[in-house]
């Protein structure tokens, strides 16, 4: 009779617990960033922050970096997928189209990705990918941008527009900034580089203008040092798409809070997750403030007077 009663009470338990795995079910999430630098762990910190405040220990997240290498998003992509994880964010471009290419069935979530219509080749974009895609976007407003190198640089005549031809949504940005540019008065000369390897001699090329553009490019980003050991003793100013590169190797940025932005990605995740919204139709979501920012030593080397409105780069 005692076995049977000990029996009887260890099956309960089991009924119980799973029950209450039911009620609260763990969820496993994958996290591919490209690479590592200040905007983009921003943004997965922010994610994870998110989510964790939602789920608690109801989710697990693994977080792997590319390091800037397109194979390694493949390789992690397909290894999240074969891990039947429940949700991917893929935080950059090459991160989403490798997601992407890896599953057509678990919902991915992208964040710092300028225009999904250029990461993804959507020809009538309506604002939702209609498939397993969603996500947020770090375009900053390029007109504002255009309107800040004005402001700051009136008297130029050229600006160089240095950018990674690797990544398509560099050259959405470059060729978006410049028809503004052009309308401001100013002569555009596009310096793109293929890569890491020929960041400094392309930088070299884009000092013959008076004022650099920068947009939101991971390369670039990655490599700030190299491109200021260009610009500074050329006494170039850049005006960059945000505040990492601007931090890096620039003057000023019209800039996005990349925390934030991965913080509402976070959000999305979990109306996803946890409450089953469908990812199809989900809109993309986009930063709500932009601030102008200044570095305040390359600018009082370069002799330059900032207007008050612009916040100092902490």
């Amino acid at each position: 009779m005692k076995k049977i009663i000990s029996l009887m009470l260890s099956l309960c338990l089991i009924v119980l617990g799973s029950v209450a795995f039911a009620e609260n079910p763990t969820y496993h999430v994958g996290v591919l960033q490209l690479v590592q630098h200040v905007a983009l762990d921003a943004a997965t910190q922010g994610f994870c922050d998110a989510l964790n405040e939602k789920l608690g220990d109801q989710v697990v997240i693994d977080v792997k970096n590319a390091s800037g290498d397109s194979a390694n998003c493949t390789t992690i992509a397909n290894d999240f997928v074969a891990s039947q994880v429940d949700l991917i964010m893929a935080n950059a471009t090459p991160a989403l189209q490798a997601t992407m290419a890896a599953t057509a069935d678990i919902p991915i979530l992208g964040t710092s990705i300028t225009d999904y219509a250029t990461a993804l080749d959507i020809d009538d974009w309506q604002g939702v990918t209609g498939f397993n895609i969603s996500g947020t976007s770090d375009l900053a407003p390029l007109d504002g941008q255009a309107n800040m190198l004005h402001e700051l640089f009136p008297e130029a005549k050229t600006v160089g527009l240095l950018y990674c031809s690797a990544e398509p949504n560099s050259k959405y940005q470059v060729d978006e900034i410049s028809k503004y540019l052009t309308e401001l008065g100013y002569e555009c000369r596009p310096y793109a580089f293929a890569d890491s390897n020929d960041v400094a001699s392309v930088t070299e090329a884009a000092c013959e203008c008076d004022v650099i553009y920068i947009p939101t490019d991971n390369t670039a980003a990655s490599y700030t040092e190299t491109i200021a050991n260009v610009v500074d003793p050329a006494k170039k100013p850049v005006i960059a798409g945000e505040e990492g590169i601007c931090t890096g190797c620039g003057v000023a940025t019209l800039t996005i809070s990349y925390y934030d932005l991965g913080y509402a990605t976070g959000l999305m995740a979990y109306e996803v997750l946890a409450n089953g919204a469908d990812i199809s139709t989900m809109a993309i979501e986009y930063a709500p403030n932009f601030t102008k920012k200044y570095q305040k030593e390359r600018c009082e080397m370069l002799g330059l007077t900032i207007p008050e409105d612009y916040l100092a780069i902490e």
